[in-house]
């Protein structure tokens, strides 16, 4: 055939592979495509390759979960990590808020306890500050210094410690300062990164710093209270000692001894009040003394016509002794009595003409001669400056003029020894 010309034209061609199968007498043979051979080449290949990696999957499996189950075991770990962390975060949190509110109960209870203490001190001081006002007043020989703190003797009385509270609400320091006083004006500006802890706590200081300036001003008013009550007593007594005149032998002397025990500021205070009741007791019985000797001028602002003492008899012109002072005085003009007292005689009594005689105690009395009219009765009780009558020129007499004259346990005494030490301490009584 043409076989040689078909190749010589269109090359030489590619016969297809042939399988062929004898069996006895049978034969077979098929023809296998190339595109069979490739499907099955490629069937092969997959199964090949499915079955590898099925028995690497085999063989690896428990690493591979292993890997994983690890992984997501570091995963929880740090995920509980991070929770654990949280949670010690808002404990530490939690467990600051309940120190810092615990802190600031401890605080306020200080400052309400404290607060107590100034309202008790205030009650106390109250009635004791009322009484050395009307007795002590301000004292001549303090000087401008003590006039200048005697106008804030309302500073204790009037500190009223309960308008210190923690809201921080203002108040006056007393009555004779009428600035406003705030707790916030004694705190700096609350910087940016203060906590609400801190500005709390500068607050508390501000606040605790204020209630020790009012206690302060307290202690410091009662110590200049006592000082001038002892000042006065003691001019009074130093009056009274110069002139010969009786005084309190127990007055400025102290004994002390014992342990020395150290003084908390309540034990401070009470100290301090009761120096000043007993300074204020002191001034007290010698007031109360020097207000029993007939120390008042028993004609204010009249001349003195004759002293104490010898001197020429006006109607014998002779020396003789004149036991008393005689005041320059108009008929009619009111006579008063120095001291308090009882009256003993009130009529006529030789000479002195019309007298009234007043017994003020501890041995001394008083005579007022010479009157024109006497308006007072035996037995009758009276107080400094009352009329015991008007003044004349009864009895034997040259002229209306007031005799007066003091005398202890019925001698004469010279009245001017009294008259200078009532001029003394009369700005003290």
């Amino acid at each position: 055939m043409n076989v040689a010309g078909q190749s010589t034209v269109f090359g030489r061609r590619k016969e297809p592979h042939t399988v062929i199968i004898a069996r006895g007498n049978e034969i077979r043979h098929f023809t296998i495509r190339p595109w069979v051979a490739a499907f099955c080449g490629s069937a092969l290949a997959a199964m090949a390759i499915g079955y590898l990696l099925a028995t690497s999957y085999l063989v690896l499996r428990d690493d591979l979960i292993g890997a994983t189950t690890a992984r997501q075991a570091r995963m929880q770990q740090a995920y509980e990590d991070r929770i654990s962390a949280l949670r010690a975060q808002v404990d530490r949190i939690t467990s600051r808020q309940l120190l810092d509110q615990q802190l600031m109960e401890t605080k306020v209870g200080e400052l309400l306890e404290r607060q107590t203490q100034l309202s008790l001190r205030h009650g106390r001081l109250g009635p004791l500050l009322e009484r050395s006002e009307s007795d002590v007043g301000t004292p001549p020989a303090a000087g401008t210094a003590v006039s200048a703190k005697s106008d804030k003797r309302a500073d204790v009385t009037d500190a009223q410690p309960q308008a210190y509270s923690v809201a921080g609400v203002g108040a006056n320091l007393g009555a004779g300062d009428t600035r406003p006083f705030s707790l916030w004006s004694t705190r700096s500006d609350p910087l940016p990164s203060d906590t609400a802890a801190d500005r709390a706590d500068r607050l508390f200081v501000s606040i605790n710093e204020s209630l020790k300036a009012i206690e302060s001003q307290q202690l410091t008013r009662i110590t200049t209270l006592a000082d001038n009550a002892y000042r006065n007593a003691d001019a009074i007594s130093q009056a009274l000692e110069a002139a010969g005149l009786p005084v309190d032998s127990d007055f400025g002397k102290s004994d002390a001894g014992g342990p020395l025990i150290p003084l908390d500021s309540s034990m401070t205070f009470d100290s301090k009040v009761r120096e000043l009741d007993e300074a204020l007791d002191a001034l007290d019985r010698l007031k109360t003394e020097a207000r029993r000797l007939p120390l008042a001028n028993p004609a204010p602002g009249r001349s003195v016509t004759s002293p104490f003492g010898v001197r020429t008899d006006p109607l014998l012109g002779t020396a003789a002794l004149h036991s008393g002072m005689d005041f320059r005085a108009p008929t009619g003009m009111p006579a008063k009595v120095t001291a308090p007292g009882v009256v003993v005689k009130a009529g006529w009594n030789g000479g002195y003409g019309r007298m009234v005689e007043v017994d003020h105690g501890n041995g001394f009395a008083t005579r007022y001669g010479h009157l024109s009219k006497i308006d007072v009765t035996v037995g009758k009780r009276l107080n400094a400056g009352d009329v015991i009558g008007k003044t004349g020129s009864s009895g034997r007499s040259t002229g209306p003029h007031l005799h007066y004259e003091i005398r202890h346990n019925g001698e004469a005494i010279d009245p001017l020894r009294f008259l200078r030490v009532g001029k003394k301490v009369a700005q003290y009584l």
